[in-house]
C-alpha cells in the first residue's frame, strides 16, 4: 500500500513538473520575438483619394526615422470610418477632416449619441476647400442665389453634407428653401455637368479633377463665401479657416474667389503617448520632400501651419514639439 501510494505521489510530482514546463513554454512562444517594436498602424482612404499616398509617405517616414518604428498604411472608408477605427483600438493614426474630428469629440453631426472623447490631434496638414459650383449659364453667382434652385449638397450624413447646410445657414439658407439633392462627390459632379443640378458643394483640395473635367465642357462658376460670412461661420464652428482659390485655378476663371475650407489632419487617441506623439510629427515635419512625392497637396504642409484649424486636443508630445522654435 506504501509503495502505491508512494508510486502515485511520483506521477503526481511529474505531472507538476511537465505542466509547468508546459506552461512557460507558452509564455516564451508568445514572447516578442526580438527587439523593441513600435507597430503603427495608419487609417487613410480609398487608393484614388488623396490620403492614401499621403498614408504610405508617411509609413515610409516614420520607418526610416523613427527608431523601432514599423509602420503600414491601409486603405479605409476616410474620415468617418477613421475615427471608429481609431476608437476601436485597430489603428493608431489616421487621416481625418478636423470638422469631422470635432463632431467626434463632441458628439455632434453623424456622431450624436456617439461620442468619441479619447482623440487627440497630431498635427493638420492642408486646406480641404469647400468649393461651391454652378455653370455660367446658370446665372448664379452668388450663395443667396442657391434660394429655390436644385442644391447637390453631398451624400446623407456626410461631411460635405454638414459643410453645405452650415454655409448656406450663413446666409439665412435652410433646406427648406432649396430642393436638396443627396449625391456623393462623384454623382455630384456629373450632375452638374449634365444639368440636373443647380449648384454642387464639393469638398476637396483644390484644383480638383473632377471640377477641372467639368470646366473643359462647360464654362463654370465658383461661389465666393463672402468674408463677413466666412468670419460668422468661424466664429460658430471653429474647424474652418479662409482661403483664397487663386484666379486659373480652373479653365475661364479669371478672377479669385474667397472660400472657406476645412483641414485635413492626422489623429491618434489617448493610446498614443507623448513619445511617439513627439517622434511622428519631427519625423513628418522633418522629411516634407517625401510627403511632396507622395501627392501635390502636400507643398502646403509646414510646421508653421501645423496647428492651423486644429479641431481637438493635441498629444502631449506633438504640443511639445510644436512650442519648439
Amino acid at each position: 500500500m506504501k509503495k502505491l501510494l508512494a508510486f502515485l505521489m511520483a506521477i503526481l510530482v511529474f505531472g507538476t513538473m511537465l505542466a509547468g514546463c508546459g506552461g512557460g513554454g507558452d509564455k516564451k512562444a508568445a514572447a516578442p520575438a526580438a527587439g523593441d517594436k513600435k507597430f503603427i498602424n495608419i487609417a487613410t482612404g480609398g487608393t484614388a483619394g488623396t490620403y492614401f499616398p499621403l498614408g504610405g509617405a508617411l509609413a515610409d517616414i516614420l520607418n526610416k526615422n523613427v527608431k523601432g518604428a514599423n509602420a503600414s498604411a491601409q486603405s479605409t472608408g476616410a474620415s468617418v470610418a477613421n475615427v471608429n477605427l481609431l476608437k476601436e483600438g485597430k489603428v493608431d493614426l489616421a487621416f481625418i477632416q478636423n470638422d469631422i474630428a470635432y463632431y467626434a469629440a463632441n458628439g455632434t453631426e453623424m456622431f450624436k449619441d456617439k461620442k468619441v472623447g479619447n482623440l487627440k490631434g497630431i498635427c493638420t496638414l492642408y486646406p480641404e476647400t469647400i468649393q461651391i459650383v454652378a455653370l455660367q449659364d446658370s446665372g448664379i453667382k452668388t450663395v443667396a442665389d442657391c434660394k429655390g434652385k436644385r442644391v447637390a449638397v453631398g451624400a446623407a450624413g456626410s461631411g460635405t453634407e454638414a459643410n453645405a447646410r452650415q454655409i448656406l445657414e450663413a446666409y439665412g439658407i435652410t433646406y427648406k428653401d432649396i430642393k436638396v439633392q443627396y449625391l456623393s462627390f462623384a454623382e455630384a459632379a456629373n450632375a452638374l455637368k449634365d444639368g440636373n443640378v443647380d449648384v454642387a458643394f464639393v469638398t476637396a483640395g483644390h484644383p480638383t479633377a473632377a471640377i477641372q473635367d467639368i470646366a473643359t465642357q462647360h464654362k463654370i462658376v465658383l461661389l465666393p463665401v463672402d468674408p463677413a460670412k466666412a468670419d460668422a461661420l468661424i466664429a460658430k464652428y471653429p474647424f474652418y479657416t479662409k482661403l483664397v482659390i487663386k484666379a486659373k485655378t480652373y479653365t475661364n476663371q479669371d478672377a479669385d474667389v474667397n472660400a472657406v475650407a476645412v483641414r485635413c489632419m492626422i489623429a491618434a487617441t489617448d493610446k498614443m503617448d507623448a513619445d511617439t506623439g513627439y517622434a511622428v510629427v519631427k519625423a513628418l515635419y522633418g522629411n516634407l520632400d517625401r510627403m511632396k512625392q507622395a501627392h501635390a497637396v502636400a507643398a502646403g504642409i509646414a510646421k508653421s501651419n501645423g496647428q492651423s484649424g486644429m479641431s481637438i486636443a493635441l498629444n502631449a508630445g506633438a504640443e511639445k514639439f510644436f512650442k519648439e522654435k
